[in-house]
Protein backbone atom coordinates (compact mmCIF):
# COMPACT_ATOMS: atom_id res chain seq x y z
CA UNK A 1 0.00 0.00 0.00
CA UNK A 2 1.23 3.41 -0.85
CA UNK A 3 -0.29 6.94 0.29
CA UNK A 4 0.34 10.55 -0.70
CA UNK A 5 -1.45 13.96 0.13
CA UNK A 6 -1.83 16.61 -2.07
CA UNK A 7 -3.16 20.08 -2.02
CA UNK A 8 -5.78 20.82 -4.87
CA UNK A 9 -4.89 24.51 -6.37
CA UNK A 10 -7.49 25.18 -8.78
CA UNK A 11 -9.42 27.87 -7.75
CA UNK A 12 -12.19 26.10 -9.37
CA UNK A 13 -11.89 23.28 -7.69
CA UNK A 14 -12.08 19.48 -9.05
CA UNK A 15 -15.10 20.26 -12.02
CA UNK A 16 -16.32 17.71 -14.12
CA UNK A 17 -13.56 17.64 -16.26
CA UNK A 18 -10.88 17.25 -14.33
CA UNK A 19 -12.85 14.59 -11.98
CA UNK A 20 -13.41 12.57 -15.16
CA UNK A 21 -10.17 12.41 -16.55
CA UNK A 22 -8.74 11.36 -12.98
CA UNK A 23 -11.36 8.50 -12.91
CA UNK A 24 -10.35 7.54 -16.67
CA UNK A 25 -6.76 7.47 -15.23
CA UNK A 26 -7.36 5.19 -12.29
CA UNK A 27 -9.39 2.76 -13.84
CA UNK A 28 -6.10 1.89 -15.92
CA UNK A 29 -4.83 0.09 -13.19
CA UNK A 30 -5.40 -2.89 -11.55
CA UNK A 31 -4.95 -1.47 -7.51
CA UNK A 32 -7.68 0.11 -5.28
CA UNK A 33 -7.27 3.96 -5.52
CA UNK A 34 -8.72 5.59 -3.20
CA UNK A 35 -9.32 9.12 -2.77
CA UNK A 36 -9.64 10.30 1.07
CA UNK A 37 -10.70 13.71 1.67
CA UNK A 38 -11.29 14.53 5.33
CA UNK A 39 -13.42 11.51 6.86
CA UNK A 40 -14.76 10.76 3.13
CA UNK A 41 -13.06 7.83 1.73
CA UNK A 42 -13.63 7.48 -2.11
CA UNK A 43 -13.27 5.05 -4.67
CA UNK A 44 -10.93 7.48 -7.04
CA UNK A 45 -13.02 4.62 -10.45
CA UNK A 46 -16.34 5.96 -9.74
CA UNK A 47 -16.93 9.68 -11.00
CA UNK A 48 -20.01 9.80 -9.02
CA UNK A 49 -18.02 9.11 -6.00
CA UNK A 50 -15.23 11.48 -7.00
CA UNK A 51 -18.26 14.03 -7.60
CA UNK A 52 -19.93 13.53 -4.65
CA UNK A 53 -16.48 14.55 -2.12
CA UNK A 54 -16.95 17.89 -3.35
CA UNK A 55 -13.32 18.63 -3.48
CA UNK A 56 -12.46 22.39 -3.76
CA UNK A 57 -9.78 24.83 -4.15
CA UNK A 58 -7.14 24.62 -1.23
CA UNK A 59 -8.59 21.15 -0.34
CA UNK A 60 -6.25 18.39 1.07
CA UNK A 61 -7.76 14.92 -0.74
CA UNK A 62 -4.87 12.13 0.00
CA UNK A 63 -4.37 9.13 -2.29
CA UNK A 64 -4.27 5.30 -1.34
CA UNK A 65 -3.51 3.00 -3.95
CA UNK A 66 -2.80 -1.05 -3.03
CA UNK A 67 -2.29 -3.87 -5.57
CA UNK A 68 0.38 -4.96 -8.36
CA UNK A 69 0.68 -1.42 -10.04
CA UNK A 70 0.06 0.61 -6.93
CA UNK A 71 3.21 2.57 -7.28
CA UNK A 72 2.02 3.96 -10.99
CA UNK A 73 -1.51 4.10 -9.68
CA UNK A 74 -0.33 6.72 -7.50
CA UNK A 75 2.31 8.31 -9.63
CA UNK A 76 -0.21 8.70 -12.32
CA UNK A 77 -3.01 10.68 -9.80
CA UNK A 78 -0.55 12.48 -8.04
CA UNK A 79 0.39 13.70 -11.65
CA UNK A 80 -3.37 14.30 -12.56
CA UNK A 81 -3.98 16.29 -9.37
CA UNK A 82 -1.29 18.56 -9.87
CA UNK A 83 -2.28 19.56 -12.94
CA UNK A 84 -5.64 20.13 -11.91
Amino acid sequence: MVRETVKITNPAGLILQWAGRLCEEASHYKATVKMIKGDMDTNAKSLLAVLGACIQYGDEVEFICEGEDEKEALEAMIRLTKEI
